[in-house]
C-alpha cells in the first residue's frame, strides 16, 4: 500500500496563493503541480478564508429594505420607459398620416 504524501503548510499556502493570484483554474495548477484538484481546491478555499477574500459583507435590515425599494423603483421606471416608447411610436405614426 503506497504511503500518503504530506505537504508542508508553506507549500500549501504557496500553491493556494498561486491559484488566487494567477487566476488560473485549480485543475490546471493541480495538474502542473502533480497534486489532486480537490485537495488543492480545499487549500485555496482555506487560504481565501484565512486572507478574508471570501467574506461578503452582510446587509443590515435597513440596507436590505433599501435594496428592495430600489429594485421596485427600477422596475417602475423601466415600465414607464416602455410605455413612453410605445406612446412616442404611436404619436410619430399619427403625425406621419
Amino acid at each position: 500500500m503506497p504511503t500518503r504524501k504530506t505537504y508542508t503548510k508553506e507549500y500549501k499556502e504557496e500553491a493556494a496563493d498561486y491559484v488566487i493570484s494567477s487566476g488560473k483554474p485549480i485543475a490546471d495548477v493541480a495538474r502542473s503541480l502533480g497534486i489532486g484538484e480537490q485537495m488543492l481546491g480545499r487549500w485555496v478555499k482555506a487560504r481565501r478564508l484565512q486572507k478574508g477574500l471570501d467574506k461578503q459583507p452582510q446587509l443590515t435590515l435597513q440596507e436590505k429594505a433599501e435594496v428592495k425599494e430600489l429594485k421596485n423603483r427600477v422596475k417602475d421606471l423601466e415600465d414607464e420607459i416602455a410605455f413612453l416608447k410605445k406612446a412616442a411610436a404611436f404619436f410619430a405614426k399619427e403625425r406621419q398620416q
